[in-house]
């Protein structure tokens, strides 16, 4: 066994006697006999705990390094044995007789090492190991190197037993939470861990060392937990109170302000910013001065080694110094770098948040006209966008001037070196950074037009999403999927225009070393300024190759830098927008005689106007009184509201308004989250018996009994999973709960059927506000006799003023109201005179109990689960799948072979052409023309095979864009409506924005990246190697440990960008819901509550994004320790080295490549660590291509034919329906038949299950058993599509979309102007709409705001006009409109449609009277199905409704 013989045979108690510190012998006899002391003193240890057995008996879990470690120990030990065995038996003559004992020695040490590692649970015997085997590492270490430098040899078992020293060390700096985690002890869940968690909600950020602040320690304790088990968001501590949002909005309101009053005619955004970051900044340029400064130096070095290397004497003084100033350049370069990224993005972190803030806070003050053209979608994108883009923008910025200065400072090294053959070599330089300014100008452009054009596609996505029961009623999926993509196409084709500008960029950045690297090399040859040299070539190209980075960098900063500049620009447009002024008075104490006050108002919502919305009001309301306002569509009655409210702009006049105001809007508004939420509205839940009765005053005490999660069931996005009364009534229930001075209800009745709107006038109005100032706006005027004053608008005016009785004149537009009012039912009437008397008004059965708790309110009903989910997403680490679904989804398995296949040729032309160098140089044969012309030739030839790198890259990444957006698109428009009900808009949004900006830009050049940085590292260490394969014991190692790092920094970072895509969106979401409901949110005064709000779900984001960074960072700092070590280790071979032992050549040529090593395993890791995180919006958009579809559009077998249905009938058989597997029964069994001609009523209390049969009836919602028939033909058997073009419907609620009136009409284009406008004139609008300048093309902004709700449902009442189909549904489709006009739209209704089945759901019993048939449905049953006239005979629940409704007109009647 030779390779024991240095080991072993070196070895004599002798040595110890003639003592020579320099000898191997006293070295390794030292390092034997510490060994032992080591070991006595751990068995010692050991002894005394086993003895005294008090201490704690947990065990520890080993992690996986110790464990293969304390085997390698243990089978170093069983080859030490065997080996002192053999000699002692064998007594081989040629061995030294102590060579056995040597052996037994070295053996119980290594077995010993085993016992250390797996007996580390007391502190003091864990400390003792770790100095242990951090000090056997040193001294191995020592040796072996002083034995490589001079013998040029080591032999094979000590070169097996360094790396696993190496191991031991790692094990101790394991133990001090270094690398790898600190275990946990697997003990109860008692105090320890309470303690940790209460130390987790802060950052220790604030409280570390000097130290642990310049090695990033203080994130130990999150990586080690990340390290044990994946991250919650509990688990993530919240930032310091110096990044938190509050305090940077504050110093950039006031910088603004300041600016603002000095009349700065800059752009605002970016100077406050200046103004309230530059000192954080100065540190940040500080930084990476220093690092500019170290990269420089590092060229020069190169330089002084090589020249070391060529002198024939040996100076080790000069080699150590050279050494010593290469640690100190390394050191400095690494700490400066790694705190400048750090710091520049926990500034623009605070830049993010203030911009963020800034912008909710200005949508809080948008005056009306500031928000018609500022809609929410685009307000949304400029949080989303915009704001976002700040966490990186003052990286990009200090990049750009450092990346300059370097190549300024660089061009300086090459004079230095070269004197006048750099000169010629200036000129390619130039032109090379002139060609910059067209891609520049060239990627501005399309930057802008990509983000514009992003924005108009977000814009109509938002549109769209928030109106898709809609689009799905009416089959319009088709046409707005196609708007969709059409933008897409408009922003793909600037994307792709990007991308490949940047292909053509790479060429030209990587062929510019080539050529001017050439164009020095040809100058120095012509004017022979310096020979041709190793020191001079490598120098030259060290110093290009440390150009070639900020050339690369610089086109991408300035990229940045412009977005960011399109950013400042849109953010401070926005910003200056106007704001609402407060034209009121409003004071905290309500005046004990007037609430109101408003003396000659005139109102417009647009100023330039040249007549008013509202013109002479004149109106004084006392404290306490009841007033109502009434009136046709469009005469401004919800403008006299906002008028109170201070949301129209006040012309002239004065408007006092004196008191607490709360606000009910005609359009419900309701947020995401649970039923007491929306009731509470921000206030304690201190007084349950005030909440109990708001709930019963506002009929919602059934309707909690019936929720699964009684009062704190989860309503979805703007309360989809709520009825159209249900949310009206939660609405009021806000308002009464908010015990204010002033109510406002702006028609809050229309959603609910007349019943529930007479407990809703009794119970909550006139009783629970009795004391209270109401103004409300109704069209039922059966309700107006008790109020004391009531208002009659027309066309913005005040006609009529007074009490119910005096009002009542003939020939009046008060009397006419009542008079149509009375007349849409007056055949009725005598039918069911008979029965008003026997059924009173009153709210029967809806009461709760007065000694209901809390806790009844909020559990009743049945158990199941909610209706909105918390967002799903992966933990752990899920491998390479989702790399691979990018691939394989997007068909981009040719690209990326094609990338790696160029990127390898890239690779071997680059060696090659240095390795032509190092070699050539010795060659006397080789002329500098001959030298110069091949290194040009294979140089250029490698920058043609980068070029097609990012060609490849650029195609896979846009193939990818378009096969992910296709498939996205696809899902969401094939989605059934109940993933809609149950989905944040906000989800959507953010995989269509963010995670799609990241497929788009981020992930196909990152992952040309990783590729090409990877074989570009292992082409790095296989030439250092070739020169010196010594550098290999530690490349290899430090690899292996770079690995091994990255694997534990992934699994926390993994888990905190996964919990950051789930805190974006709520950020998103929450600021979309405030901008619908602002003016809700203003009325009630909730503006701080919601301000407050959003500033922890900023805070919540920026925590992610701050521990993101930190972590990177962490990372970072320790590869470069570790691949410095590589460099280190090369230089010193080379200090230590013969002279001669290596040609300079070869010298420079390692030494050129170790240089560059550090910071391309630092980029490789950043690049990979990147792409993990960006791979996760790809998981993020997977999840949505995977939506179970709805049936398909179109059967292909089983089409119906083109004139069905020819008749209208329709047949329920047994039909039941739930909304989702295992969820209650919604229908319950209905069985019955619609004839066709015949116009049918459906009827019921609120929640009854009306809207869900017609739901059932166009499939939004599958039958759970039983049939629909129409015609004789099962709708379930046809497509979506041919059942849905041939319904009409009339919507609950009324939905407009941005563009034009003829768009809106007829989306899918099939009808000429001349059909729309016959339309508008039979549905009312004509006469409005000739008005208008555009005529048909007069705008609808987003949503049809600038149409009242009652003009909104005439357009939808044109749209079926057009349609003419032989089955009609109007569901409450009149609820928003007077009595007068809904007489009119009755008319037209049974005189266009007299031929066809018409299904009427109605809460206006005039408007279910007179049809043939009549439908009551209670709690999801069918109660009676039969003749009108015949179930008003009989005591039927029918003839119960209409007694109810004609007993309150009745008695108006007889008040008057």
């Amino acid at each position: 066994m030779p390779f024991f013989q240095t080991t072993t045979g070196e070895f004599s108690w002798a040595c110890l006697s003639d003592f020579h510190f320099t000898s191997f012998c006293t070295q390794r006899s030292i390092i034997n006999i510490v060994n032992l002391l080591f070991l006595s003193v751990f068995y010692m240890s050991l002894l005394v705990r086993l003895i005294s057995r008090n201490t704690s008996t947990e065990s520890q879990r080993k992690g996986w390094l110790s464990t293969v470690v304390s085997i390698c120990c243990a089978l170093v030990s069983i080859l030490y044995f065997t080996y002192g065995l053999w000699n002692l038996i064998a007594k081989r003559d040629d061995i030294e007789q102590s060579s056995w004992l040597v052996c037994m020695i070295k053996g119980l040490i290594w077995i010993s090492l085993t016992a250390s590692l797996l007996v580390q649970r007391p502190k003091w015997i864990r400390i003792l190991n770790s100095l242990w085997w951090a000090f056997s590492f040193i001294f191995v270490s020592s040796i072996n190197l002083e034995t490589l430098f001079k013998d040029h040899r080591i032999q094979l078992f000590d070169i097996i037993q360094w790396p696993i020293h190496f191991l031991l060390l790692l094990c101790a700096l394991q133990s001090y939470g270094y690398f790898v985690s600190k275990q946990t002890p697997n003990g109860s869940l008692s105090e320890p861990l309470l303690d940790q968690k209460v130390e987790n909600k802060q950052s220790r950020l604030g409280q570390a060392s000097f130290l642990s602040k310049l090695t990033f320690s203080w994130i130990n304790p999150l990586l080690s937990l990340g390290y044990l088990k994946p991250l919650s968001l509990e688990d993530i501590p919240s930032l310091v109170s110096e990044d938190e949002a509050n305090l940077a909005y504050q110093k950039f309101s006031h910088s603004w302000n300041l600016l603002s009053r000095e009349r700065c005619t800059k752009n605002l955004v970016l100077w406050s910013l200046i103004r309230v970051h530059w000192k954080e900044n100065v540190f940040i340029a500080i930084c990476a001065f220093l690092r500019t400064i170290s990269v420089v130096a590092s060229p020069l070095l190169l330089y002084a080694f090589v020249n070391y290397s060529n002198r024939n004497e040996e100076d080790l003084k000069e080699g150590i110094s050279l050494l010593g100033y290469l640690i100190l350049t390394k050191v400095v370069e690494s700490l400066a770098q790694r705190h400048w990224f750090f710091e520049s993005r926990r500034s623009g972190m605070k830049m993010r948040s203030a911009l963020m803030v800034a912008v909710y806070e200005k949508q809080l003050k948008l005056s009306n006209s500031a928000r018609r053209r500022h809609s929410t979608g685009e307000i949304v994108n400029y949080i989303a966008v915009d704001a976002y883009r700040m966490g990186e923008f003052p990286w990009w910025l200090h990049s750009t001037w450092a990346y300059a200065l370097q190549i300024f400072l660089l061009i300086g090294v090459l004079f230095g070196v070269v004197g006048l053959g750099a000169l010629p070599g200036l000129v390619p330089m130039l032109v090379c950074g002139f060609l910059n300014l067209p891609f520049a100008k060239i990627l501005q452009k399309c930057q802008a037009e990509f983000m514009t054009a992003q924005d108009e596609r977000l814009r109509s996505t938002s549109e769209i999403l928030n109106s898709m029961k809609i689009i799905k009623l009416q089959s319009w999926e088709d046409k707005f999927k196609s708007l969709v993509e059409s933008l897409r196409e408009k922003e793909f084709k600037w994307l792709a225009n990007a991308q490949f500008m940047k292909a053509y960029g790479t060429f030209i950045y990587w062929m510019s070393p080539t050529i001017i690297s050439s164009v020095i090399f040809l100058g120095c040859a012509i004017f022979r300024s310096v020979p041709l040299d190793a020191g001079t070539i490598f120098t030259v190209l060290a110093t290009l190759r440390n150009m070639s980075e900020p050339v690369r960098f610089i086109p991408e900063a300035l990229s940045a830098i412009i977005q960011a500049k399109v950013s400042f620009d849109r953010l401070t447009a926005f910003l200056l927008d106007n704001e609402l002024k407060n034209n009121g008075i409003r004071i905290g104490k309500q005046n004990p005689v007037y609430s109101i006050e408003i003396q000659a108002g005139n109102f417009g919502w647009d100023k330039e106007s040249v007549s008013p919305t509202l013109r002479d009001v004149n109106l004084e309301v006392k404290r306490g009184q009841k007033i109502a306002v009434c009136g046709p569509v469009g005469a401004g009655k919800s403008s006299f509201l906002n008028a109170i409210l201070g949301e129209i702009p006040k012309l002239s006049g004065t408007v006092n308004v004196r008191g607490t105001i709360a606000y009910v809007s005609q359009t419900s508004w309701i947020q995401s989250g649970t039923v007491r939420d929306n009731i509470l509205f921000g206030k304690p839940l201190d007084d349950i018996t005030r909440y109990e009765n708001a709930i019963k005053a506002c009929a919602l005490d059934k309707d909690i009994s019936g929720f699964s999660h009684g009062d704190l069931t989860e309503i979805g996005q703007r309360g989809i999973n709520m009825s159209g009364g249900q949310k009206q009534r939660i609405q009021l229930a806000r308002a009464v709960y908010n015990d204010a001075d002033i109510y406002l209800l702006d028609d809050p009745f229309s959603a609910v059927d007349a019943h529930t709107a007479a407990i809703l006038f009794n119970d909550c109005v006139m009783t629970a506000l009795r004391k209270k100032t109401v103004i409300l706006v109704t069209h039922q005027v059966e309700l107006l006799s008790e109020v004391d004053k009531i208002l009659v608008m027309e066309e913005g005016k005040t006609t009529q003023s007074g009490s119910y009785e005096d009002l009542l004149t003939a020939g009046t537009t008060f009397e006419q109201l009542v008079t149509a009012h009375s007349n849409s039912s007056k055949e009725n009437q005598g039918e069911s005179e008979n029965v008003v008397k026997v059924v009173p008004v009153q709210s029967r059965g809806f009461h709760l109990t007065t000694n209901r708790t809390e806790g009844d309110i909020c559990t009743e009903g049945q158990p199941g689960i909610q209706l909105t989910q918390e967002e799903n997403k992966e933990t752990g680490d899920v491998g390479w799948k989702p790399f691979w679904d990018y691939i394989f989804i997007s068909k981009g398995s040719l690209f990326l072979l094609l990338n790696l296949l160029t990127q390898s040729a890239f690779i071997a032309l680059q060696a090659a052409s240095t390795f032509w160098l190092a070699i050539a140089i010795d060659m006397p044969k080789v002329t500098s023309g001959i030298l110069i012309g091949v290194y040009t030739v294979v140089s250029f030839l490698s920058a043609v095979f980068v070029y097609l790198r990012s060609f490849t890259a650029a195609h896979l990444g846009l193939k990818a864009s378009k096969s992910f957006f296709s498939s996205f698109t696809n899902s969401i428009f094939n989605a059934p409506m109940v993933f809609f009900d149950s989905t944040p808009v906000g989800r959507i949004l953010t995989r269509a924005s963010s995670d799609m900006s990241i497929l788009d830009l981020d992930i196909p050049f990152t992952i040309s990246s990783v590729t090409a940085t990877v074989i570009e590292v292992l082409a790095m260490i296989g030439i250092m190697a070739s020169v010196t394969w010594q550098v290999l014991i530690v490349a290899v190692p430090s690899m292996v440990a770079s690995k091994y790092l990255q694997g534990y920094y992934q699994a926390s970072a993994r888990e905190i960008i996964r919990i950051n895509g789930t805190t974006k969106a709520p950020v998103m979401n929450f600021a979309a819901e405030t901008s619908l409901g602002v003016v809700t949110v203003r009325a009630f005064n909730m503006v701080d509550r919601f301000f407050q709000n959003y500033l922890k779900l900023v805070d919540k984001d920026a925590t992610m994004f701050f521990h993101s960074n930190a972590v990177m960072e962490w990372l970072a700092l320790r590869i470069e320790i570790l691949q410095n070590l590589t460099l280190f280790t090369a230089a010193l071979f080379f200090v230590f080295l013969p002279k001669g032992y290596v040609p300079s050549g070869f010298v420079g040529l390692s030494l050129s490549y170790a240089f560059s090593l550090t910071w391309i395993q630092v980029f490789l890791t950043r690049c990979f660590c990147s792409l993990s995180n960006f791979i996760i919006s790809v998981e993020r958009i997977k999840q949505f291509i995977h939506i179970p579809e709805e049936p398909p559009a179109i059967v292909r077998d089983n089409r119906p034919p083109s004139s069905w249905p020819s008749k209208g009938r329709i047949d329920l058989k047994d039909l039941q329906i739930r909304y989702r597997p295992n969820a209650p029964l919604v229908l319950k069994g209905i069985t019955c038949t619609f004839k066709e001609g015949n116009r049918v009523g459906v009827v019921g209390r609120t929640g009854s299950g009306k809207t869900t049969l017609i739901s059932a009836l166009f499939r939004l919602v599958e039958p759970a058993a039983g049939e629909i028939l129409i015609d004789g033909l099962n709708i379930c058997s046809m497509g979506l599509k041919d059942l849905r073009m041939k319904l009409s419907i009339i919507p609950q609620e009324p939905t407009l979309f941005r563009g034009s009136i003829r768009t809106n009409m007829d989306p899918l284009g099939l009808y000429s102007d001349e059909e729309i406008w016959k339309a508008l004139e039979k549905c009312q609008l004509k006469a409005t709409i000739s008005s208008l300048p555009h005529l048909l093309d007069s705008s609808v902004n987003d949503e049809g705001e600038n149409w009242s709700v009652g003009q909104r449902q005439l357009f939808c009442l044109g749209r079926v006009l057009l349609k003419r189909n032989r089955i009609l549904v109007l569901d409450e489709a009149t609820a928003s409109i007077d009595s007068a006009t809904d007489a009119i739209v009755q008319r037209v209704i049974r005189q266009e449609f007299s031929e066809c089945t018409v299904i009427t759901v109605a809460h206006r019993v005039p408007t279910v009277i007179d049809s043939d048939m009549v439908m009551v449905l209670s709690d999801g049953k069918l109660v009676e199905y039969d003749e009108t006239s015949k179930l008003m005979e009989t005591n039927s629940s029918f003839s119960k409704l209409v007694s109810e409704y004609w007993s309150s007109c009745k008695k108006n009647s007889s008040q008057n």
